[in-house]
């Protein structure tokens, strides 16, 4: 470096989306940050808003043009944020910055939607190169901007080293209300509440939880959804009048940020053709892989998350676009109901109760499978911890999430969300409501396979005898797997020689 700026605090790279407005957070709490980006348009970007927001302040971004120069911007040691695609390009920065001079004390903060194994490959790979730490982001772009909702990983003198920024440009709750301290004002940056920014344990931690929180919002959305459809088709509510109902929803417990952004999006209307926006955005959903990758862990360990599951498979099922077209010309369904004016309101209250109720179980289903990962990993989640820092910042966030912090506070080591006395009441009184919509919806030929999923999940979760009898029963008959008995001591088996005709049994251990 060969002119006299200050040596920056911190350096980033990356300046698409969420890297330029991370900069520009970190800015706006007073730290000098060294970008750089392969792309120039990017990173002049960042530059110009950089410059058009701090007015005649001496510049808080300093463009790079070369990773040698980035670290030589930095103070020691050096700090480095990473904000690029998850996979390859990860691994290819880290390579860039070894030849460019970083040292074994250095630390490299990977913010991308990294799968979590990788994240634990990348630490053990680069040991004694420098410390490879990571940090799940959620908030998308607004987020980032003005408060993520950030999940840190990995090595604790790491996180030492940048708790101070994380806790400052992260999403701040009211400690007395739960609620989101939101000002969305280029410099004028939110500096008082809780931050949602906590440490959440060893590498790859942070990037599991943030995966299980996509999972989450995979379900929560395609509730929201299925919702929508049955006031659509079954009710023939106008996007509009459907928009009015989430806005009166969001007042209550079901208050979160995925419902207020769809009544925005059910309100808004389409400037070419002036009908409902929503009514002419083709319905094929994609997806980016976090929600693929819960419902995949979740079978791997035995912990069962079918809403999430089934949100996955609802994106997937509207990909096949063309073939549902024709389908919908083939196959039968019911007849349509009508419903006077008084019945449309009783059903709209019955859809709120089950959206609220099936959410319930969605938690219930994210915070087990956290739960057994832990156990299987070796990590102390603090689940209270994580509940909090998704109370603002993140696209799940929801007044909800104070409950589940709380009832994490009442007993840190509860099993499933369900069985919190606060939890199991609400779905006591407001079951029968959820029930008849889940039915309602399939005597109309409406899908509701997240709503009903969450249904199910519960029932068989209160059942102290599921038919899993006869399904042992059935394996040991084709595959000799034994079973337990009821009566006799836990842990002994036994099979049945079904092919003879007196079928003996046989104790096996």
């Amino acid at each position: 470096m060969t002119d006299n700026t200050p040596l920056c605090d911190i350096g980033f790279v990356g300046a698409g989306v969420m890297g330029k407005n991370l900069i520009l957070n970190l800015a706006d709490h007073g730290y000098r940050v060294a970008a750089f980006d392969l792309d120039l348009q990017k990173l002049e970007a960042v530059l110009a808003q950089d410059t058009a927001e701090r007015g005649d302040q001496p510049p808080r971004v300093i463009g790079c043009s070369s990773y040698t120069e980035l670290l030589s911007r930095l103070s020691a040691p050096h700090l480095i944020v990473l904000s690029v695609p998850a996979g390859k390009a990860v691994d290819d920065v880290c390579h860039k910055l070894i030849d460019a001079g970083i040292q074994a004390d250095d630390i490299v903060v990977d913010t991308g939607n990294s799968l979590w194994t990788d994240t634990v490959a990348r630490e053990k790979s680069f040991e004694g190169k420098f410390i490879f730490f990571s940090t799940a982001v959620s908030g998308g772009e607004v987020g980032a901007r003005f408060g993520p909702s950030l999940m840190p990983s990995g090595d604790p003198y790491a996180w030492t080293r940048i708790k101070p920024l994380w806790q400052a440009i992260a999403a701040k709750v009211d400690p007395a209300t739960g609620k989101a301290i939101e000002r969305f004002e280029p410099g004028n940056p939110v500096t008082e509440g809780e931050p949602c920014a906590s440490y959440i344990g060893p590498s790859g931690s942070g990037h599991y939880v943030k995966m299980v929180h996509n999972g989450i919002e995979y379900a929560d959305m395609q509730l929201i959804c299925e919702v929508y459809q049955v006031m659509r088709d079954v009710l023939g509510m106008s996007a509009l009048a459907i928009a009015d109902i989430f806005r009166r929803w969001n007042e209550g417990p079901l208050h979160s940020y995925l419902i207020g952004i769809s009544a925005e999006v059910l309100a808004t209307k389409d400037s070419e053709t002036g009908l409902p926006l929503v009514d002419v955005i083709v319905d094929k959903a994609g997806q980016k892989g976090t929600g693929l990758w819960t419902a995949v862990s979740s079978l791997q360990l035995g912990s069962p998350a079918p809403t999430i599951a089934e949100a996955v498979y609802a994106r997937s099922i509207s990909a096949l676009k063309t073939e549902r077209v024709k389908a919908a010309t083939v196959l039968a369904g019911p007849a349509q109901n009508l419903y006077s004016e008084a019945q449309q309101a009783e059903l709209i209250q019955m859809l709120h109760d089950a959206l609220y109720c099936a959410k319930i179980c969605v938690y219930a289903q994210g915070f087990h499978l956290m739960k057994t990962a832990a156990e299987e990993q070796g990590w102390q989640l603090n689940f209270a911890e994580i509940a909090k820092i998704w109370r603002a910042g993140c696209i799940i966030r929801a007044v909800f999430l104070q409950s589940i912090s709380e009832a994490y506070e009442r007993n840190d080591e509860l099993e499933n969300l369900l069985l919190d006395p606060f939890f199991s009441k609400q779905i006591s009184v407001y079951q029968q409501n959820w029930r008849k919509a889940v039915a309602n919806a399939s005597l109309a030929g409406i899908p509701v396979a997240a709503l009903s999923s969450a249904l199910s999940y519960y029932d068989a979760y209160r059942t102290a005898v599921l038919p899993a009898n006869l399904l042992q029963g059935q394996r040991d008959y084709f595959g000799a797997h034994t079973f337990e008995r009821t009566d006799k001591a836990k842990g002994k088996t036994y099979h049945v020689d079904w092919s003879h005709p007196e079928r003996p049994m046989v104790k096996i251990k």
